[in-house]
């Protein structure tokens, strides 16, 4: 059951969560006060509210139905920072954000956390237990955690909240009516977005696309109409294709393209430039009607030069300059016993 929350004009306190009788007894003591509880648009006169004795309100708008889209909160944003970025959102009362756990970076005192079963979209809506457990398996299968954060503005005014990205590169702020209500991407490329939006599962159904695209079997799918936030490494090349129009790509270089765009791979031609190109034996093709994004930073291949240039993964240590090689990095305290 939703709780209530109470805030009377011109006093900075705020008084809540209550539950319903409580809430009723605060009321009639309280007859001036602002209601607001989880689902409500913004804070309003508690004495003209049904649950009170007041007029009844407009009816509210039905949940969606298959085949329909979310209705996500229309929030605000912007992207801070260059090579390390992150997202500040900005709610009003009532609206919501939902994240990865750990993403978070600062939130207004207003800004209440509830950690949710999947991705939120069902919270407050009476889903049944079924519901809630697809969600979070899917979220599960394309590499995100079982639990989310929502992130709900209870106050007045407006109130901010920032998300940072796990990693250099570059956040890009994605409005899903745009894009045809559907984006394909990466997995673990989801880094924020408002409440509505629903992550699920893109399944590869071509054999040699999910051996050796880079992508996997599983890729994320974003759905709805609001704003999403997806995480890229490096810097970020956008193109659009024409029908039929193709273009090949580095297998890792893919975060996210337009339902309409086919991905597949091709083999790379010639031995030579299969064994000693360095770009191993496939490319991965896509080919037009849509748009696609492109990373210049993979995590994988991030990953990688760090793990080879790390001692303890076998690598040399380069470009410290000391003449005392070893025996300087013990005495400065870069290694020990």
């Amino acid at each position: 059951m939703s709780q209530w929350y109470f805030h009377t004009p011109g006093q900075p306190d705020r008084t809540g969560p209550l539950d319903h009788e409580t809430a009723r007894r605060h009321v009639q003591l309280h007859r001036d006060a602002l209601a607001w509880r989880e689902g409500m648009q913004g804070w309003q006169p508690a004495a003209a509210l049904p649950e009170f004795g007041g007029q009844a309100a407009p009816p509210p708008m039905p949940p969606p139905v298959g085949g329909r889209r979310n209705r996500a909160d229309d929030i605000d944003f912007r992207i801070v920072g260059h090579e390390m970025q992150f997202v500040e959102i900005e709610l009003d009362p009532g609206e919501s954000a939902i994240a990865e756990a750990g993403a978070l970076m600062f939130k207004d005192a207003a800004v209440r956390m509830e950690t949710v079963f999947g991705d939120g979209r069902h919270q407050g809506q009476g889903a049944g237990l079924m519901d809630k457990l697809m969600a979070a398996g899917k979220r599960v299968i394309t590499g995100e955690s079982l639990f989310a954060t929502l992130y709900t503005h209870t106050g007045q005014d407006k109130a901010r909240v920032a998300f940072a990205a796990p990693y250099p590169g570059t956040v890009l702020p994605m409005k899903l009516d745009e894009h045809g209500g559907k984006l394909i991407c990466q997995k673990d490329s989801f880094l924020a977005g408002a409440r509505g939006a629903q992550i699920g599962v893109h399944f590869q159904r071509k054999v040699m696309t999910g051996l050796f695209g880079g992508e996997g079997f599983i890729m994320q799918k974003l759905e709805g109409d609001g704003w999403v936030f997806v995480h890229a490494g490096g810097c970020v090349v956008e193109r659009e294709l024409a029908a039929g129009e193709r273009i090949d790509v580095d297998t890792g270089c893919v975060v996210a393209y337009h339902a309409g765009v086919d991905m597949d791979v091709r083999r790379v031609a010639g031995l030579k430039s299969m064994f000693f190109g360095g770009e191993g034996v496939f490319l991965a093709t896509l080919t037009g009607p849509g748009k696609v994004w492109l990373q210049s930073l993979p995590f994988s291949r991030l990953a990688g030069r760090m793990y080879a240039a790390a001692p303890q993964g076998g690598g040399q240590s380069r470009g410290e300059g000391s003449v005392l090689g070893g025996l300087g990095r013990i005495l400065d305290g870069d290694n020990r016993f």
